[in-house]
């Protein structure tokens, strides 16, 4: 039996590994857009949306590895009661920045584990993060060092790197801020008796 994470995110899979961690990594082939569309129209809250899409992910990747543990994740991040995604570019990530400026937002991951197609453990953890008052002098500054790699991450920033520097305030996990609730899961890990108690 393997242990896999069914996600391409490469901090997901830096976080297992330095946990120790022997890990396979096979990304789900999941259109999340389109799962996720019934859901909003339901009034799903965004805690709940980004723990049906680490399920559908999970359970996409396990269906076609069987026997194998495969672990899922997904992460919303929610302001002012709506949904957020990635910025298309860096205009919609300067105006994400001065939207978000002096304000706080919340980020929800959740990580399922499945097995053959089905889930068999889910968790969601909260992170509510509150940025300074930002000036767009500043905003263009951060965003032309950190580059495009903060169109990878919902919120423009990646908090263990430069995008420390953006926050006034942080509540919650570290782990959860970066995606992968990890005690959590390892507290899991060892109750299956996958890892050493």
């Amino acid at each position: 039996m393997a242990l896999v994470l069914a996600s391409g995110s490469k901090i997901r899979a830096e976080l297992m590994q330095n946990a120790g961690l022997a890990i396979d990594v096979d990304p789900a082939d999941v259109d999340e857009r389109a799962v996720e569309a019934p859901l909003l129209k339901a009034g799903f809250l965004p805690e709940d949306l980004a723990s049906v899409l680490a399920e559908a992910k999970a359970n996409d990747v396990s269906g076609r590895r069987s026997g194998d543990l495969v672990v899922g994740a997904d992460q919303i991040l929610a302001f002012d009661g709506e949904r957020r995604t990635k910025p298309d570019d860096m205009e919609a990530a300067r105006r994400q920045l001065l939207t978000f400026s002096g304000k706080t937002h919340e980020l929800h991951s959740a990580v399922v584990m499945s097995r053959n197609g089905e889930a068999i453990w889910r968790h969601v953890s909260t992170a509510r993060l509150t940025m300074r008052d930002l000036t767009p002098t500043f905003i263009g500054h951060y965003l032309a060092d950190a580059g495009n790699s903060v169109l990878s991450s919902v919120g423009a920033y990646q908090l263990e790197g430069i995008g420390i520097q953006l926050f006034e305030k942080i509540e919650g996990d570290y782990f959860t801020i970066l995606g992968l609730p990890m005690l959590p899961l390892l507290a899991e890990l060892r109750t299956l008796g996958i890892i050493e108690t």
